[in-house]
């Protein structure tokens, strides 16, 4: 597999001629092809329906090359990108893995169809409302062989399937950092077992494949051999610039270089096998980074995701500023199949005629894991709007997963009790948050100064909060909903435990001080004095 050099790139296209002579190795998913070598691929071709290959990356926000970030290098999602579509304005429907998978597989909110307590449904047998349907058994019964690929064969419904979500997976390799896969980065996925038994039995069908990448979900590795200027790292404000974050941000822009090599392998697999003819390929995140303030939030932070479409059929090469959530995923895929999308899908075909397109996207954050809370939220080009249920919890509410994850909470825990946190980082640590908030996100990106209280958008208030509510009526919001107090009691004992458990591997204890606690992760990171 050859590792392709960055481009030194533009800030408004973020591509150069360089870039474009890499994208020549791609090429072949938008323009003319050699003709595949098989007769079987030759009548798939005939019978006119493309393949369709999603490509998941777990935790990943728009901090790619061809986003603009300086600090990357990502040289083979940067080739798919230029030849292919980037839709510049994509969120998941919620900050978490479970809520947000459950509903871009079906094409329908987590919360209108239960799924919204983060994987609260792992073993009671709790199923999808009849007439939804996964993306799978849409594919499958118009003629598609639908494939489960990669080290981590991740899936994270929280419903139990009535049917086999897949026709064939490859199963679960062993884990290697955490929970979460950091093996071989040239692993072959061509040769494993779900793609063996679609080249043995079913080439006169055509495919869809779900290939799922975890490597950004924590822990974070190093990447010796291109490792990432860590005085190009941008700090958002939010955050103290400490050897401590700019470390920890640093690892997982070198662990997404990781991603993008691996990814790039994948491509020239699928190359050689001839794959790629006739295939379109969606290459987007599940939500945010795995960060403070932004996975399991409600920012851009937690639920901005990048998408990329290589192989869209009369569709030039460029960016796409149209709103798209990921439950819009599954029409879109309905559609290049020539499948008809179901009245009661909530998502919408992103290539619609830009004036049937979203005005707003919208989010949910509700039970995670042992730590409760409710929060909705609305986004149109311009503002987003977020509503607290719970204002009296402040925004540290305890998280066995953040504790245990993220090095920055503990090391601004330091600094806020030892009075070192500017005012804006300082505000995590209030005890109680507002009700609602109010940004532009145009000119306030980072999302910190609430305009909810501004006399000046209170119409703007009142606007976005009845489109939150008549959102929550249409579309029966069931978080309005008091969930089975036995389903919390299980998740707070296993939280406990799980977070003790884990604690002592690291020879400290739950007791343990928040200075003896950085003290590990300074050592952890590299970073021991």
């Amino acid at each position: 597999m050859k590792y392709f050099t960055s481009p030194k790139c533009t800030q408004q296209r973020r591509f150069c001629v360089f870039g474009s002579v890499l994208a020549l190795s791609f090429s072949l998913l938008t323009s003319a092809q050699s003709q595949a070598s098989s007769e079987a691929s030759e009548t798939q071709k005939a019978n006119g329906k493309p393949n369709v290959i999603w490509v998941v990356m777990e935790d990943v926000s728009p901090d790619l090359a061809f986003n603009g970030n300086v600090a990357i290098k990502t040289p083979n999602l940067d080739a798919l990108a230029a030849s292919g579509t980037i839709f510049t304005n994509t969120f998941s429907t919620s900050p978490v893995c479970s809520p947000s998978r459950s509903a871009f597989f079906t094409g329908m909110y987590q919360t209108s169809i239960g799924a919204h307590h983060h994987r609260s449904h792992t073993d009671d047998n709790f199923q999808l409302p009849s007439h939804v349907k996964m993306v799978t058994e849409f594919m499958r019964d118009a003629g598609y062989f639908t494939l489960l690929m990669g080290p981590k064969q991740k899936t994270d419904f929280n419903f139990s399937p009535r049917v086999s979500a897949f026709d064939a997976t490859d199963g679960e390799e062993e884990t290697v950092s955490g929970s979460y896969h950091h093996g071989d980065p040239n692993m072959s996925l061509l040769t494993k077992p779900a793609w063996l038994e679609y080249k043995k039995y079913h080439t006169d069908k055509p495919f869809f494949a779900e290939i799922n990448y975890s490597e950004a979900h924590r822990q974070f590795v190093k990447d010796h051999k291109n490792p990432v200027d860590r005085s190009l790292v941008n700090i958002p404000s939010y955050y103290p610039d400490h050897p401590v974050t700019r470390e920890v941000w640093s690892q997982y822009l070198e662990t997404v270089q990781q991603l993008d090599y691996r990814i790039g392998h994948l491509i020239e697999e699928l190359k050689a096998q001839d794959a790629l003819d006739n295939t379109v390929i969606f290459i987007f995140g599940d939500h945010g980074r795995a960060m403070l303030r932004a996975k399991q939030w409600l920012y851009d932070s937690g639920t901005k995701v990048p998408m990329v479409v290589v192989g869209l059929p009369n569709v030039a090469a460029g960016e796409d500023d149209r709103l798209v959530s990921l439950i819009d995923v599954l029409p879109t895929t309905l559609g290049l199949a020539g499948i008809p999308i179901p009245q009661y899908i909530e998502g919408r075909n992103m290539l619609a005629p830009k004036g049937e397109s979203r005005q707003y996207v919208f989010a949910q954050r509700d039970r995670l894991g042992a730590t409760d809370d409710r929060i909705r939220a609305i986004r149109s080009k311009q503002y987003k709007y977020i509503l607290n249920y719970y204002p009296n919890l402040p925004y540290t509410n305890f998280s066995a997963y953040k504790k245990l994850q993220y090095p920055t909470l503990t090391l601004m825990e330091v600094m806020h009790a030892n009075h070192q946190l500017s005012p804006l980082q300082d505000k995590w640590f209030n005890d109680t948050r507002p009700a609602q908030e109010l940004y532009d996100v145009v000119n306030d990106p980072e999302e910190t100064i609430n305009l909810a209280y501004d006399a000046k958008f209170k119409s703007v208030v009142a606007k976005m909060h009845q489109e939150l509510m008549n959102w929550q009526q249409t579309t029966s919001d069931q978080g309005q909903y008091i969930e089975d107090p036995r389903i919390a009691e299980r998740l707070d004992k296993s939280e406990k435990i799980r977070f003790e458990k884990e604690m002592q591997s690291r020879g400290l204890s739950s007791s343990t001080s928040n200075e003896a606690y950085l003290a590990w992760w300074k050592k952890e990171l590299g970073l021991a004095e």
